[in-house]
């Protein structure tokens, strides 16, 4: 949610003398502190309350509403900004490089799947809705499946499942990997690589008999 006190000043001349940019500023760093916040709450328990928010980011309740209107409001700046530093992971990654095999498999050990979201997915499912959280998947999930035409084409993967399905299971099965790695069930590197191998393996051809 964009915060309400964002008022921009007009380009060229002096700064407003009512000190609007320091303001913007002190806004910005209390934002970030909430969804930081927000972010830890949601690692010990995706039913975290603004209250423990608030208390975890060091301000009061008044406070977090002036930004936020509601605890969804809160979870969707936070899928939002996360999904933001894995696009920004992802860009990284120069995944026109090497075969198509290679680089679906750097993206499925990339530092944003074994980083610091747990509980956030969770938390973004009960609050958003599965289908709102799909959709702000959309850019992350265009550059896999970019991944997965390239190896289409190049031959690596398989072309007799239509494209979105092979992208839904993608999706899917990430997302089940983070939810057995977020339960402890298994360590997050192993996830990866759990993950790595059973979707290469959904994407290669079938052996023939």
């Amino acid at each position: 949610m964009a915060d309400k006190t964002d008022k921009r000043p007009r380009s060229g001349g002096a700064p407003p003398a009512d000190g609007r940019p320091a303001k913007r500023a002190d806004a910005e760093r209390t934002i970030t502190a909430i969804l930081d916040a927000a972010l830890e709450c949601f690692g010990t328990s995706p039913d975290a309350t603004v209250t423990e928010i608030a208390k975890a980011a060091g301000v009061g309740r008044v406070t977090v509403y002036g930004h936020f209107d509601s605890l969804p409001a809160i979870v969707d700046a936070l899928l939002v900004r996360s999904l933001t530093e894995a696009d920004a992971t992802f860009a990284t990654l120069d995944l026109e490089s090497g075969t198509a095999a290679e680089a679906m498999n750097r993206l499925l050990h990339a530092p944003w799947l074994l980083g610091r979201y747990q509980g956030l997915l969770a938390a973004a499912t009960a609050h958003l809705g599965p289908e709102k959280v799909r959709r702000l998947h959309d850019q992350v999930f265009a550059r896999i499946e970019a991944v997965v035409a390239r190896g289409r084409t190049t031959g690596e993967f398989r072309t007799d499942l239509p494209l979105p399905w092979l992208t839904a299971s993608i999706y899917a099965l990430a997302h089940a990997a983070l939810a057995e790695a977020d339960a402890g069930r298994v360590g997050r590197e192993e996830a990866a690589e759990l993950l790595s191998r059973t979707l290469l393996g959904l994407l290669r051809e079938p052996a023939q008999p």
